[in-house]
């Protein structure tokens, strides 16, 4: 049984082979499509193996050899057969993992077989369409000239090895991949906002969601129906909501993901694949949120609308757009107005919050500018107040991100709201300073536990001087609907 810290021991010395070669934003694109590739060809070696012997094998090499042979047999179509229908891909003998060991220990190591590899994957069923296309074997970051490109792949494949991934259960696996993501955020600085919500941030949206929407005190849910990340970068977010709700004996029936990043997007798929999610039970669109490119989210009967019970999301601060006139129209903005082309921040907003269901509960990370700041976004934050929308305000440290040093909030909003008031955190102060980043404390060491106080606070509705506080509406209509925390 390979435990978590071997693995990622294993799967860090990948990322030695290639940190001198490119920035950690490019070569973990390479090492993760490996580990995913892998992955994939384990699996399916385990898989005719146990079709063809009814077991589980006690190496890779025993079973390539036991494919081997079975694909020599008359009874190869019908193994092909039922590869294909219970994996949704097949490989040839010579594309496995194990094969492409074999050859760079013989010293004959070829990237076209490597290629020729992920080009079948790929086509072997929409699930894995393009899900290589980023990692270039051709590609000069690898080393000038053939023979080079060729011995960086190589050198990862046999560092690999040491990764055991058939003896590897549960979400161990899964938990290094994401262990992996975090760690390339962190050393991507501000590129990491595109694909990573920290995990403790997460955590929180997580926690939130999965409470009673009309009153968090009668704790989590049983079930959610549907869980949606409009903004999804690797996919983590969606799959700590999954694992918060299945910790309290909860299930989840879909998460659905967008993501615009095509690289981003490709990740999200194989984070979902390696936690062990089969194809019904999520789905990533690539795609612009904006201007709302996803079919099942463009229904125009109302009896229809896809609706989710849980939204989180972590989208990009303040992201310029170009907003034109027919979205005036569009009916996810057309209650409440255009955020303007300086932040988009209410226009993800208003994005989510059309999709959530009457009992769900939506909690989004957004910059501090949005509690304040004048013109269309006031006129936007002023309808969701009136409309008694806005349920709890969180205000964070700053420089929690590896992508921006600002404070970040996070504001909750449900369509059905039990209290008339808005609940106010300030949990700005509460934090350590790490190496390069401020942390919220987890209760290690006899130190105080940030996530699990802003959690109980809202849980609760808890007031507390200087920290929490219930605010009637009228008082927020005497501050002109201005939401900045210190004023409260």
């Amino acid at each position: 049984m390979t435990d978590g810290k071997d693995l990622l021991q294993v799967l860090w010395s990948g990322a030695d082979v290639l940190r001198g070669k490119m920035d950690a934003n490019e070569y973990k694109t390479y090492l993760l499509g490996l580990i995913f590739y892998k992955y994939l060809s384990d699996s399916y070696l385990c898989k005719a193996y146990d079709l063809l012997n009814d077991g589980k094998p006690e190496t890779l090499e025993e079973a390539q050899s036991a494919y081997e042979e079975g694909m020599q047999s008359e009874d190869a179509a019908d193994l092909l057969e039922e590869l294909q229908n219970s994996l949704h891909y097949t490989l040839d003998a010579n594309m496995t993992y194990i094969s492409m060991l074999n050859d760079v220990k013989n010293n004959s190591f070829n990237r076209e077989k490597l290629q020729a590899a992920f080009n079948r994957i790929q086509e072997s069923d929409e699930l894995f369409n393009g899900l290589f296309a980023d990692v270039d074997l051709y590609s000069n970051r690898l080393g000038t000239g053939d023979q080079k490109q060729s011995a960086t792949i190589a050198e990862v494949i046999r560092v690999l090895d040491g990764a055991d991934l058939i003896h590897t259960e549960g979400d161990v696996l899964g938990n290094a991949y994401e262990y992996l993501i975090g760690q390339f955020a962190a050393g991507s600085g501000k590129k990491a906002g595109e694909f990573y919500t920290p995990q403790q941030l997460s955590t929180i949206l997580s926690k939130i969601v999965i409470l009673d929407s009309q009153d968090p005190a009668l704790g989590e849910k049983n079930k959610l129906d549907r869980v949606l990340d409009f903004a999804c970068g690797s996919g983590s977010l969606l799959l700590n909501v999954r694992r918060q709700l299945v910790e309290t004996e909860g299930s989840i029936g879909k998460i659905y993901g967008q993501e615009k990043n095509i690289t981003t997007y490709n990740l999200a798929r194989m984070n979902m694949l390696l936690h062990g999610l089969k194809d019904t039970e999520f789905e990533i669109h690539h795609g612009d949120t904006l201007i709302n490119d996803w079919n099942i989210l463009n229904e125009m009967n109302p009896a229809k609308k896809m609706e989710f019970d849980a939204i989180v999301a972590n989208p990009p601060f303040s992201l310029r757009w170009e907003p034109n006139d027919t979205l005036t129209e569009d009916f996810r903005f057309k209650n409440y107005g255009i955020a303007p082309k300086s932040a988009a921040d209410f226009a993800f907003l208003l994005h989510g919050f059309h999709f959530l269901s009457n009992g769900g509960t939506m909690a989004i990370i957004l910059p501090h500018g949005v509690l304040f700041r004048s013109g269309a976004e006031e006129r936007i934050r002023t309808k969701l107040l009136k409309d008694n929308n806005i349920d709890t305000v969180i205000g964070l440290p700053s420089n929690l991100f590896f992508s921006t040093g600002i404070p970040v909030c996070i504001l909750v909003l449900k369509k059905c709201k039990k209290f008339d008031d808005v609940l106010f955190i300030n949990a700005s102060e509460h934090f350590e300073k790490d190496k390069r980043q401020n942390r919220l404390r987890e209760g290690e060491d006899g130190k105080p536990n940030d996530i699990q106080k802003i959690i109980e606070t809202y849980q609760f509705r808890k007031e507390e001087e200087r920290y929490s506080r219930r605010v009637s509406m009228d008082e927020i209509e005497q501050n002109g609907y201005n939401l900045n925390i210190s004023r409260y």
